[in-house]
């Protein structure tokens, strides 16, 4: 068994508690507008290009010998620059948990533990149940997803770790199908069962201006969460500078100066994050 991820970043502190190594899955059933990691969107591995600073000097598209090359039909070792590289790695099970168990000590004495990110980590439900089992009673084990699976694979694989954090970005139906391609009713089931679960959780709002950041939405999600814990993200702007390195395009209907001020007031339990 084999699971594709596009990046691992150590020291971490905004994925769980703690100083935390975060481990991103590539692919993803949601097409948000405003995602933030559009190179973790396609469930395949494929190149990240960037053009700043390219001397166009075209050995990148000289015939290679390389095995690892031939699948992107340019060869990924010879820029100058370093401006060329595949995104998507494939692990098996073991070689990524003796990779995480070897900062066992560093976490312990930090408070910290590994967190599944994505793209979305349980669109390789199997490899994520698998990997979580590995290090069950080791390691702090988090996950973060966006709720989107089968209710089967949600909970097989979150009741197998110390938190999850779970988006909520839109409460009407229409709307999130609008702007992340895919209706909501599959996520609200399982964030209800979430709630009752006895699993330590955390919800998680991305305030995307005139989006996500309006009073009726987040007094709507305010509602649904109730006494649970729930973070609300700022919206980030650098994400439209990577649409380009992985041929994609990013929208223009975002304008951060648009911004809604948050109102909390009707949150029970929430935390801003700056």
């Amino acid at each position: 068994m084999q699971g594709l991820i596009f990046d691992i970043k150590e020291f971490s502190t905004n994925d769980g508690d703690g100083v935390r190594t975060t481990v991103f899955f590539k692919g993803c059933p949601l097409r948000c507008i405003w995602c933030h990691n559009p190179e973790g969107l396609s469930p395949n591995p494929e190149l990240y290009e960037r053009t700043e600073g390219c001397l166009d000097c075209g050995l990148c598209r000289a015939p290679c010998a390389h095995e690892e090359c031939r699948t992107f039909g340019r060869c990924l070792h010879v820029c100058p620059k370093n401006l060329v590289r595949p995104v998507g790695r494939y692990y098996d099970v073991d070689t990524l948990a003796a990779r995480l168990l070897r900062q066992k000590s560093f976490f312990d004495s930090m408070g910290g533990g590994i967190t599944l990110s994505g793209g979305e980590p349980l669109l390789q439900a199997d490899f994520c149940e698998a990997l979580l089992t590995r290090l069950s009673g080791q390691l702090h084990l988090a996950i973060e997803t966006c709720g989107y699976a089968a209710h089967e694979d949600f909970v097989r694989v979150v009741s197998r770790c110390d938190l999850v954090m779970m988006d909520l970005k839109l409460m009407d139906p229409n709307t999130h199908r609008t702007y992340t391609g895919v209706g909501n009713e599959q996520i609200l089931a399982n964030a209800k069962w979430l709630k009752t679960s006895g699993i330590p959780h955390l919800f998680r709002t991305p305030l995307i201006p005139d989006i996500t950041d309006t009073e009726e939405n987040l007094r709507a999600i305010a509602n649904f969460v109730g006494t649970d814990r729930i973070e609300l993200l700022p919206y980030n702007t650098l994400a439209a500078a990577k649409y380009a390195a992985v041929h994609r395009t990013f929208t223009d209907r975002i304008d951060p100066e648009h911004a809604h001020p948050i109102d909390l007031s009707f949150f029970q339990n929430a935390v801003l994050r700056k």
